[in-house]
C-alpha cells in the first residue's frame, strides 16, 4: 500500500507540531494516534540473520545512526561506523561489543563535510579488499546557521546530500560486486519529511542569494530522494544486483534539534517523550530497508513506518533528478556516468 503524506512549508516555533505529518485530511486527533501507536521494528517483521554481510553506517556513532548499527550487527553484520568523533565512536564499539552481539562492529573515522576525508575513508575501506553490502547514508544536520563547508558548499548541501552523493558513487562498484541476484546490496539513503517542502534551484543550490536555514535543510533531504530515485534507474538499466531507497524516520528526539532556537528547544521539551519516537524507533524503517526479506530486490521506494509511502510529487520529475545528478557530479568531481 503506498501511503500519502504533507507537510507545512512554515518552519517557526510552532516546529513540533509542525513536523506531525501523516496522511492528508486526518483530524490532530488521528495524526497523535499516529505518532503515539508508532511500534519498533520488532513488532512488524522478523529480519533473516545477516552473517557475513559488511555494512557502512555513517553518522553512526550515536543518535540514529547508532541504533541502526546497533541492530544490523545484532543481526550478525560487521558494521563499520563512520563519524568524526573519536571518543564517540569508540564508546559506541564498546557498547555494542558489550551486548554479546552475533556481529562485529568497528569505527573508521570521517568527516562527512570534507570531500577531501571522504575520498580517504573510501581509500582505507578499498584497501582492506571487503565487500560491501550494506550502505546507510544517514549523518546529517538541520537548522544550522549560514555557514560552508570547507569546499565552499552550503553546510546542509555539502553535509546531508554531496559528501553522500560522492561517497555512494565512489563505492558503488564495491556494491555492484558483492550483491548478486536473490541477495542485493542495499543503498539506504536517510530523508525527511521536510523533502515535501524542498525546492531545488538548480541556479543556486547554494543557497547564496537568500538564505533559509530550513529551505536549506529541506533541499538536501529532496536531494537525496532525486539521487535515490535516479540512481535506482541507472543499475536497473545495467541489471546491477543493487536496491536504493530512501527513508523517512519519523519525528525523533535526537541531538539534530541542538541547532533550534532557545525557545523552539523549550517548546520541544515537554512534548518530546510523547510525541517524538526514540532513536531506536527512528532507526527501525532504516534497518527494515536494509535487512527486511521482503524488500529483497526491491528499490525506488520512500519508505514511511516500514510501508511504502508517495514522495513529493517534484521528486518523481526525471528532468530534475538527471540535472541535478549532472550538477552534483560537476561539484564533487565526479566524471559523469
Amino acid at each position: 500500500m503506498t501511503v500519502n503524506r504533507s507537510v507545512t512549508e512554515d518552519f517557526c516555533p510552532s516546529i513540533v507540531l509542525n513536523l506531525i505529518v501523516t496522511e492528508p485530511r486526518q483530524s490532530l486527533n488521528e495524526r497523535l494516534c499516529n505518532v503515539l501507536m508508532w511500534s519498533p521494528l520488532s513488532s512488524y517483521t522478523v529480519l533473516p540473520k545477516q552473517n557475513g554481510r559488511v555494512a557502512i553506517v555513517t553518522g553512526g556513532t550515536r543518535g540514529i545512526g547508532f541504533e541502526t548499527a546497533r541492530h544490523l550487527a545484532s543481526l550478525g553484520m560487521h558494521v563499520i561506523i563512520a563519524g568524526n568523533e573519536r571518543e564517540e565512536g569508540a564508546a559506541a564499539v564498546r557498547k555494542i561489543h558489550e551486548e554479546g552481539t552475533e556481529g562485529t562492529a568497528e569505527f573508521v573515522f570521517v568527516d562527512m563535510t570534507s570531500l577531501k576525508s571522504v575520498r580517504h575513508f573510501v581509500r582505507l575501506f578499498r584497501d582492506r579488499g571487503l565487500p560491501l553490502h550494506v550502505l546507510v547514508n544517514n549523518a546529517g544536520t538541520m537548522m544550522v546557521p549560514d555557514r560552508q563547508t570547507e569546499d565552499g558548499f552550503e553546510y546542509h548541501l555539502g553535509l546531508n546530500y554531496l559528501s553522500h552523493f560522492l561517497l555512494t558513487n565512489l563505492l558503488l562498484d564495491l556494491l555492484k560486486r558483492s550483491g548478486k541476484p536473490g541477495c542485493c546490496s542495499r543503498i539506504i539513503n536517510m530523508s525527511s519529511a521536510t523533502h515535501y517542502a524542498g525546492v531545488i534551484d538548480m541556479e543556486d543550490l547554494n543557497r547564496r542569494i537568500q538564505y533559509s536555514s530550513h529551505g536549506a535543510y529541506s533541499q538536501s533531504k529532496l536531494g537525496l530522494v532525486l539521487f535515490t530515485y535516479y540512481l535506482q534507474e541507472q543499475l536497473t538499466a545495467s541489471s546491477c544486483s543493487v536496491t536504493v531507497n530512501a527513508v523517512d524516520p519519523g519525528m525523533v528526539d535526537t541531538a539534530l534539534y541542538d541547532n533550534l532556537w532557545t525557545l523552539v528547544q523549550l517548546l520541544k521539551k515537554p512534548v518530546a517523550k510523547i510525541l517524538f519516537r526514540t532513536p531506536a524507533e527512528g532507526a527501525s524503517t532504516a534497518v527494515y530497508a536494509a535487512a527486511a526479506s521482503e524488500m529483497e530486490g526491491v528499490g525506488s521506494c520512500y519508505l514511511y513506518n516500514g510501508q511504502k509511502t508517495q514522495s513529493a510529487g517534484v521528486s518523481y520529475d526525471s528532468e530534475l533528478q538527471a540535472k541535478l545528478w549532472k550538477k552534483s557530479c560537476q561539484l564533487v568531481g565526479l566524471q559523469e556516468a
